[in-house]
């Protein structure tokens, strides 16, 4: 992993003009199997998914485990890997007793900055340290914060490149894709719940206004 941005400009050259199913096809047959998906069982993950095993079935995908994730989202998660007889890999930070031990309780409640910093952004750190290039389903009608989003763009903060298929897709060209193609997807949505997280920081909404309820947070610090 190096943080000087290369040189070669032919990942970048024509990617906005390209589809999803472009952009999948270039990365993979760039960067893998030193390739990863992150997989945060959103609707965005399970038409990337989808995607991506069609295009190469040994792809490698990655969740953050924070370990309070909501019950259903660890049943999606096992309804995804039996879908495609596949595994998706797991990365961890540190146990939520030692967290508690050495930052107090209910620290997402105090510092919800904090709490992501621990359990989100650390083992992002250590996942990517293991490839060159990764994957992930950011829209750019996601919130104001993402409206910029390259389909294909060096991740200056990671020190690889970064892959957005879905940049230009709507809500409900996400939902047309996971209903034609019959995927599963998690229940929470049907429930109100249009971003998920953690169970402590995530409310229904018809938006990202549902993650960290009443913070002015809007992002976890993966994408930025």
């Amino acid at each position: 992993m190096s943080a000087t941005v290369p040189t070669d400009s032919s990942l970048t050259a024509d990617a906005e003009s390209l589809s999803a199913t472009g952009v999948l096809t270039r990365m993979v047959d760039r960067f893998h199997p030193k390739l990863y998906l992150a997989c945060s069982f959103q609707q965005e993950e399970s038409v990337m998914v989808d995607l991506l095993l069609r295009i190469e079935p040994q792809a490698r995908i990655f969740t953050l485990d924070t370990g309070v994730l909501f019950p259903e989202t660890y049943e999606t998660w096992r309804t995804m890997e039996a879908r495609y007889d596949t595994e998706f890999e797991s990365w961890s930070g540190m146990s939520l007793e030692q967290q508690a031990a050495e930052h107090g309780a209910a620290l997402w409640e105090r510092d919800p900055d904090a709490c992501c910093a621990i359990r989100k952004v650390v083992p992002l750190k250590e996942a990517l340290g293991e490839v060159d290039a990764w994957i992930v389903g950011v829209r750019r009608d996601q919130a104001p914060t993402r409206a910029n989003t390259p389909k294909i763009d060096w991740d200056a903060k990671h020190g690889i490149w970064k892959a957005a298929p879905l940049a230009d897709w709507s809500e409900r060209d996400v939902w047309r894709y996971i209903h034609e193609h019959d995927l599963p997807y998690n229940p929470l949505h049907d429930r109100g719940y249009a971003s998920i997280g953690c169970t402590h920081c995530t409310v229904p909404a018809a938006d990202r206004s549902g993650r960290w309820a009443g913070n002015g947070k809007v992002e976890c610090g993966l994408h930025g």
